[in-house]
């Protein structure tokens, strides 16, 4: 009589509800390969934003005839305009705080032409004796601009056509579907060196062309989501509540259906960083004598059966490393969003 007569035992407290990203970040950190790959590609993006600290002729730091000048590689001092740094010896009271790499990535030197690496030039000279470590470090600016960039654009034009298409159907979404396949008939590469080719060479240029052509896959993408979303109930509620078409799309369906598009451009950043390179590596990329890792690869065509091995190694083991890197944040971030895969 005295067990019935005892109260009921409290219920267990529930466990806190977590965010969507919250989620998507516990299970990200699970894979500790795509988490070792996003420290790299936050390291690679702090190389191309410090390149001028890094890796240039100029000092960081110049104390020279009792004047201080920080930062004369940002900077631009009236005193140092005509100045060689390349030739000064500093005086009794002059000091200098040089680059990791005391090297501008334009700088010659054919005495050292071709020379491998040593303990001066860490990863050799090219066939104008410039510092390949230094050109690597800023071909990282290059490479990330392009790839971002060229990523971006393809991410506006794709994430508005798809909501288009998908939020209007009939015959908006027919005459959007009928244009992503007559793009996706061309060869890509084919159509970037053709537009390319039409324009003056530039790093501007390329971005654009890259991303006016890579932005199809994302307009499928948003398209499926936006047939999926517009029957929802907080649509149909912002419907009948009066709102334009226009609020409803980009306020209120779009960034719903904008969680594929996240890992798409991940892949997106990777394939553009290797057609840049590509393009560089035919003469067809940024022009010279900009710094980029194709660029550099062009010159081992010429120079290889010499012996220069480190024109090859080391420009490739970076496109290598990077558009790995983005390969394996976009899969990791796939299966953290996928909840059959979440453990």
């Amino acid at each position: 009589m005295s067990a019935l007569l005892q109260p009921d035992p409290l219920p267990a407290p529930a466990s806190k509800k977590q965010s969507y990203w919250r989620l998507v970040a516990r299970q990200y950190r699970k894979r500790k390969m795509s988490v070792a790959a996003l420290v790299l590609l936050v390291v690679l993006a702090f190389v191309a934003i410090l390149a001028p600290l890094l890796a240039g002729g100029k000092p960081i730091y110049l104390l020279k005839d009792g004047k201080t000048f920080w930062f004369p590689n940002f900077v631009k001092y009236d005193e140092l305009v005509l100045f060689d740094f390349a030739r000064w010896q500093p005086g009794p009271n002059d000091s200098a705080v040089w680059p990791l790499v005391p090297f501008s990535p334009d700088a010659s030197n054919l005495q050292k032409r071709l020379n491998p690496p040593d303990r001066v030039n860490w990863l050799g000279t090219d066939d104008r004796g410039r510092d390949v470590l230094s050109r690597v470090v800023w071909g990282t600016r290059i490479s990330m601009s392009v790839g971002f960039v060229a990523e971006g654009i393809a991410v506006v034009i794709g994430a508005a056509l798809g909501a288009l298409a998908g939020f209007y159907g009939k015959r908006v979404d027919t005459i959007i579907m009928r244009v992503i396949e007559i793009v996706m008939l061309f060869p890509v590469f084919v159509l970037v060196i053709t537009l390319i080719g039409l324009f003056q060479p530039s790093i501007w240029n390329i971005m654009i062309v890259l991303g006016l052509t890579g932005w199809t896959g994302i307009a499928r993408l948003v398209r499926g989501e936006m047939l999926k979303l517009r029957s929802s109930e907080f649509a149909l509620a912002a419907r009948a509540s009066g709102l334009r078409d226009s609020r409803i799309i980009f306020r209120h369906l779009l960034p719903n259906a904008l969680s594929p598009v996240l890992v798409s451009a991940t892949f997106g950043v990777a394939g553009a960083i290797l057609v840049e390179s590509a393009l560089s590596f035919l003469g067809f990329g940024v022009p010279p004598p900009t710094a980029s890792w194709g660029e550099i690869l062009s010159q081992s065509k010429l120079y290889l059966h010499r012996g220069a091995w480190w024109l090859v190694l080391f420009p490739g083991f970076a496109i290598f490393i990077t558009v790995t890197a983005f390969n394996l944040v976009g899969a990791g971030l796939r299966d953290a969003m996928d909840p059959r895969l979440r453990e």
